[in-house]
């Protein structure tokens, strides 16, 4: 059966999203953005879990904060438990039941033409064959490199992935070849001119002659031991040293605080929550950081060798290993090790160069920072061609 989109209006696009981590909710701005810039400003996100189950969602997302920093085996575990389950399995039956009532209650009101997901809540789906419903195509956007089984859905019409590697894990699954689009991970359009258009140093109380380290410990400042990695990098004239703290107001205190008299504080910047991290990237010679998949995709499409501290067991780990075995990423487990990694690729020119050219082919292998226009721009053809964008198949 055809999908027949009105031609006299703009397309409807339903983003739905979560709030665990920062990633899910920015690819779904980068798509919000995208659309908008593709005159498809009537775009409707809606963070599924938190409106249908304010309190278990609040309850599971502190979870998974707190695992961070106080229980990452036990998150570890249950990823690596859970990553083969299948979508008919109990288990995935139930997860994709959440929000039901609300999804339907949306459709009603917002009657979108298609639904995309940038979190793999895949109630929608899960309805076609149960439920007289309509038959609405649906969209996911995959924003880790490492595929958990929870995304794969017999009922999503396409998927949107990093890198080749993840579309051929699909392929081995069962997926056809045609439901399945390289197109890297969504990020701001600001992404497409930070590998070519440097931000001035001075813009932001920085020397422009000495090198520098950015190190993001993630939205929330979660990051473990970043006072040490920050003393240790500030022992060396050559480096300063930008740290960026999220939504950590604590942090940014102690690190004020603890570096106040310091000697080297006038290269120690600190920031908290960025908006225009791109510009900060386009500055800094290398990323410290712990793995959360759009961080790292920004990375790669700012071009910038990543260095990885104790990535936790779960998708960050595998985000980790994958970047690594790619030669664009290298991980560490203490500080002082992490320091002399970093002092050794930038003072070393051959290696610098070698990360560059391994992150280059990344590049070329997806559609880098124009992943977020590349997607919206398949979505919106695949509405306007008015078929089905792929026939189903079991898994």
């Amino acid at each position: 059966m055809p999908y027949f989109i009105n031609q006299t209006r703009q397309s409807k696009l339903l983003i739905v999203y979560a709030s665990y981590g920062q990633g899910h909710y920015q690819a779904a701005c980068a798509l919000r953005d995208a659309l908008k810039e593709r005159g498809n400003a009537n775009t409707v996100m809606v963070d599924l879990m938190a409106e249908s189950h304010p309190l278990l969602n609040e309850v599971t997302r502190q979870f998974y904060l707190k695992s961070y920093t106080h229980m990452p085996q036990v998150y570890g575990w249950v990823y690596d438990w859970t990553k083969p389950m299948k979508h008919d399995s109990l288990f995935g039956q139930w997860l994709h039941s959440f929000g039901r009532q609300k999804l339907q209650k949306l459709i009603r009101q917002e009657q979108p033409d298609a639904v995309i997901h940038t979190f793999p809540l895949f109630t929608l789906p899960s309805m076609r064959g149960k439920q007289r419903v309509q038959p609405i195509p649906s969209f996911a956007v995959l924003t880790d490199f490492d595929l958990h089984r929870r995304w794969v859905h017999p009922s999503v019409d396409r998927y949107y992935v990093p890198t080749p590697d993840m579309r051929l894990e699909l392929q081995q699954l069962g997926m056809a070849p045609s439901r399945i689009k390289v197109s890297g991970i969504p990020l701001k359009p600001q992404f497409h001119l930070s590998s070519s258009v440097k931000t001035c140093p001075s813009r932001y109380g920085m020397h422009p002659g000495k090198l520098v380290a950015l190190v993001m410990a993630g939205a929330q400042g979660v990051m473990p031991n970043v006072q040490d990695i920050c003393a240790g990098l500030l022992r060396h004239e050559s480096l300063q040293v930008v740290l960026v703290c999220g939504r950590n107001d604590a942090l940014r205190s102690a690190m004020k605080q603890k570096f106040g008299d310091h000697p080297a504080s006038h290269r120690l910047h600190l920031f908290g929550f960025v908006e225009q991290i791109h510009e900060l990237m386009s500055i800094a010679d290398c990323l410290i950081t712990k793995p959360g998949g759009l961080t790292l995709a920004e990375g790669i499409a700012a071009g910038l060798p990543l260095f990885l501290y104790r990535p936790v067991p779960g998708q960050e780990k595998q985000n980790a290993l994958y970047l690594e075995s790619k030669g664009a990423a290298f991980i560490y487990r203490d500080t002082a090790s992490l320091t002399a990694g970093v002092l050794s690729m930038l003072g070393n020119p051959l290696r610098l160069e070698a990360a560059r050219s391994s992150i280059r082919a990344l590049q070329a292998n997806t559609q880098s920072a124009a992943a977020a226009k590349y997607i919206v721009d398949d979505v919106l053809f695949s509405l306007r061609l008015g078929n089905k964008a792929s026939m189903y198949v079991h898994l």
